[in-house]
């Protein structure tokens, strides 16, 4: 059993949460809300939320845990010739924040499999408070003034934690993540939260590293001052 949060409850120690053998790997408790008071206690103890439609607000706490170290970002060749072809056709465009919500729904819409996604309205509502207060932030990928690609997630101090991506063109996801990882790179983040391993995230240079381990990082890096100003670099690396 894993215990229900009230508002004011504290989560429970991360190291109780449920084992791979008891069937639900990471979960760690039910309940509570998604205020950004919440969110952000959750992130700097390593806990995420993910939840479908209908369901309770479950919070998650996986081991080992899926990191972006972004020394390891791999830019494979044909990634390169499309951020350097990008960066001189003017009908394109890189943007931070200029369409957060536009990004959390663009990733919460369906995929070409038909399935949907667990970012429902009260997830988008949550993130978008937490966007409001200065802590979640997207990067966009804009084709001749719409939407084509961006990700999102959540920065606390020199620690992100990254949350969703979409594209409505080829790469436009790929490109949106590389950017963000140029700019948290020359601003001195080491890493990227994943949360879940997954192929794709490891094609990009995404491993799993030990629960204990991302958590003696993020105690450290949350506690960094926060980053001031968030725009694309004009001259990014593209390596």
């Amino acid at each position: 059993m894993i215990p229900w949060l009230e508002k004011d409850t504290p989560f429970p120690n991360v190291n109780t949460a449920l084992t791979e053998k008891q069937g639900a790997p990471g979960l760690l408790a039910a309940g509570a809300d998604l205020s950004p008071e919440r969110l952000l206690d959750a992130y700097r103890h390593g806990i995420f939320p993910w939840f479908s439609e209908g369901q309770p607000i479950l919070w998650w706490s996986t081991d080992p845990r899926m990191v972006l170290q972004l020394d390891d970002f791999k830019v494979s060749d044909s990634l390169q010739r499309v951020l350097k072809k990008i960066q001189k056709d003017p009908r394109w465009e890189i943007r931070f924040d200029s369409a957060f919500e536009q990004v959390m729904r663009a990733c919460a819409a369906p995929r070409r499999d038909g399935a949907g996604t667990w970012i429902s309205e009260d997830i988008v509502a949550g993130y978008c408070a937490l966007h409001r207060a200065g802590f979640a932030h997207s990067s966009e990928v804009w084709l001749d003034g719409e939407l084509v690609g961006g990700a999102y997630g959540v920065c606390i101090g020199h620690m992100f934690y990254g949350e969703s991506m979409f594209a409505r063109v080829s790469n436009a996801s790929k490109v949106a993540l590389s950017h963000l990882v140029f700019f948290l790179r020359e601003h001195g983040v080491k890493m990227i939260d994943c949360q879940q391993e997954t192929s794709h995230l490891a094609s990009l240079g995404a491993r799993p590293i030990p629960r204990s381990d991302f958590l003696s990082w993020i105690q450290v890096a949350t506690a960094m001052p926060a980053i001031s100003t968030w725009q694309p670099l004009v001259e990014p690396n593209f390596k």
